[in-house]
């Protein structure tokens, strides 16, 4: 039997405005459709300079659209573009299918996924926002959750004259302030965790991207070669927002360097701005950053606009002056030499041990320029300090005299400033 018997069938439409990147956005609302869990029977194009404010199409274009639904039995469509609640209700009611625009669609897949509390509240969120001025469209926009008709009181006991959009849109803007609440309590404690961590001095860098260009599959590389638990490793699927949730592991290097790695939810053309919003406080972590990796899938044609896709979502909520390292990921599926570094730009495979570790070393130049190589002379009495330094720093040698241990070597500044009194002036 064919699993995709069981994927609801839809038609895409889309305007093409002349633009150069039409073709790719229609084949990412496709991948989009898919990540959905539905399936592309025929996709329907009408070039025009801007769209019909009624209808989106034109006339005549809506009257084919119209035929497809009825030829291919299908009872939703999804548009590549955000539409304005009349289009909603104007196209319902012309090919009486249901119509799904691309934020909508996006909305969807993220409600499905989303697996820890914040991100659910994130979402949901975005999703009251999406709905707010969409309550009167049709009854295909409806309200998860948001009806009540219990005999019992509920709805019921509304004040006189009070329509149900009327009700509805009061009971929406309840949520939207309970949700607003929670979310702020969530932030306080993900903060006070990021402040912990800072007080640590371990430094810290997130994995940014477009969604499937292999982040979660470079951090369970990194995991594999420096995390202090193999068991935690991230989901890898070759599925558009495969994971929306953060996640942060420590990493310790051979030579005693720590740093901490966050993968962050994926970015696509034309996110929702609801989405990035309410998503600020996951991608906090990004905000934080002693440095950025963004992550492209170098095999894909269209990675130029993949890259201006992050880096104008990252301006978008503020993160701007972080060093970055572009890791050029997928070389393997090309026809180049890879590992292959020029500047801050790595052409690379995540599958692959040595490019993960040539990544590693431009990390290094990164985050521990300021380290300091030292020679401290340690009384035999303070084995706890020798013990520390073994344990957190790159020893270069040691030697022993008869006043102590004598230990060269690499210390972050909080720890030279720490050991300043055992420092040595000369070698």
């Amino acid at each position: 039997m064919d699993l995709t018997d069981n994927l609801t069938p839809v038609v895409t439409i889309g305007l093409n405005r002349n633009s150069n990147s039409f073709d790719y956005s229609m084949t990412e609302l496709n991948n989009l459709v898919e990540a959905n869990n539905m399936k592309v029977v025929e996709s329907l194009v009408q070039k025009l300079d801007k769209p019909d404010p009624a209808t989106y199409f034109g006339k005549g274009k809506i009257e084919e659209l119209t035929q497809v639904v009825i030829d291919d039995g299908v009872n939703t469509i999804v548009a590549n573009d955000e539409l304005s609640p009349s289009q909603i209700r104007n196209i319902e009611k012309n090919t009486k299918a249901r119509i799904i625009d691309r934020t909508g669609l996006i909305l969807e897949i993220f409600a499905n996924r989303a697996q820890s509390r914040e991100a659910k509240l994130q979402v949901e969120l975005a999703k009251l926002k999406y709905q707010l001025p969409r309550l009167h469209t049709s009854a295909s926009q409806r309200l998860d959750q948001q009806t009540g008709t219990s005999s019992g009181g509920g709805f019921t006991n509304r004040g006189a004259g009070e329509s149900q959009y009327e009700l509805n849109r009061r009971t929406l803007e309840k949520r939207i302030t309970h949700v607003n609440a929670e979310l702020k309590e969530s932030s306080k404690a993900d903060l006070t965790k990021r402040k912990q961590r800072d007080r640590s001095e371990t430094p810290t860098v997130a994995l940014v991207g477009y969604t499937n260009a292999g982040k979660s599959t470079v951090m369970n590389g990194m995991i594999n070669l420096y995390g202090e638990n193999e068991d935690k490793q991230v989901m890898v699927k070759n599925m558009l927002f495969a994971t929306l949730d953060t996640s942060v592991r420590k990493l310790t290097l051979p030579d005693q360097k720590r740093f901490l790695l966050s993968d962050t939810v994926g970015f696509v053309s034309q996110l929702p701005h609801q989405l990035v919003q309410a998503f600020k406080s996951t991608l906090a972590e990004a905000a934080s950053a002693d440095l950025l990796i963004q992550v492209v899938d170098y095999s894909d044609p269209h990675r130029e606009l993949m890259m201006k896709t992050t880096e104008e979502t990252l301006a978008e909520i503020g993160i701007t002056n972080v060093p970055m390292i572009v890791a050029l990921n997928k070389a393997d599926k090309l026809e180049v030499q890879y590992p292959n570094r020029e500047g801050d730009n790595l052409i690379m495979s995540a599958n692959d041990e040595d490019s993960l570790k040539e990544l590693t070393t431009m990390i290094k130049e990164k985050i521990f320029k300021d380290y300091q190589t030292l020679s401290l002379l340690i009384p035999f009495d303070k084995g706890n300090v020798v013990s520390y330094l073994n344990d957190n720093t790159n020893i270069l040698k040691t030697d022993y005299r008869d006043d102590g241990t004598v230990i060269k070597a690499e210390l972050k500044d909080v720890d030279a400033k720490r050991f300043a009194k055992y420092v040595l002036t000369t070698d």
